[in-house]
């Protein structure tokens, strides 16, 4: 493999464990508003703070985002398993043709996402107060990444059906 197409898999290598560390403490982070949300519902220990079920929510969005990207990378989004098996070459253009397809998706959601994201540039959240584009930034962001991903597998792919023998 080229020195180029090296630096390009450590990258992503070194992308995707961000993307895991993220995922992680989003997750952990989302404990706390919905405990908060939990136990001022059912006891008189802490008052019920509003601003907790809109966090919990942000959050929530994030971690489907970020595992969505996850997804693409580890080729368990978008994929669905329907044919018998076809060989290296056939797996590969199928894979190619599901590649395209998530692209397209990808283009969307950069292009939409970069408009929802403009919508909200100046706007807050009613009860949280958060600046909204922090939400809707995961849109974009979510299209980049799986842009970022489907070079590697474009990449792979092509290189399954020219020379099936050779294909990682």
């Amino acid at each position: 493999m080229s020195g180029a197409g090296s630096a390009w898999r450590r990258f992503t290598a070194g992308f995707s464990r961000l993307l895991d560390w993220l995922l992680i403490a989003s997750v952990a982070v989302l404990i706390v508003p919905v405990t908060m949300q939990i136990v001022s519902r059912y006891t008189a220990l802490i008052p019920p703070y509003i601003w907790t079920e809109e966090l919990a929510r942000f959050l929530f969005i994030w971690m489907i985002m970020i595992g969505a990207m996850l997804g693409v990378r580890e080729m368990a989004h978008f994929n669905v398993d329907i044919w018998a098996r076809l060989g290296r070459r056939g797996e590969a253009a199928l894979k190619l043709v599901t590649n395209v397809a998530t692209l397209v998706f990808a283009l969307v959601f950069v292009i939409s996402g970069y408009e929802f994201t403009r919508f909200a540039i100046y706007r807050i959240s009613e009860l949280a107060e958060l600046p909204l584009w922090v939400i809707h930034i995961a849109w974009p962001l979510t299209g980049l990444a799986w842009i970022v991903f489907l070079g590697e597998q474009f990449v792979d792919n092509i290189r399954a059906l020219v020379r099936p023998e050779t294909a990682a």
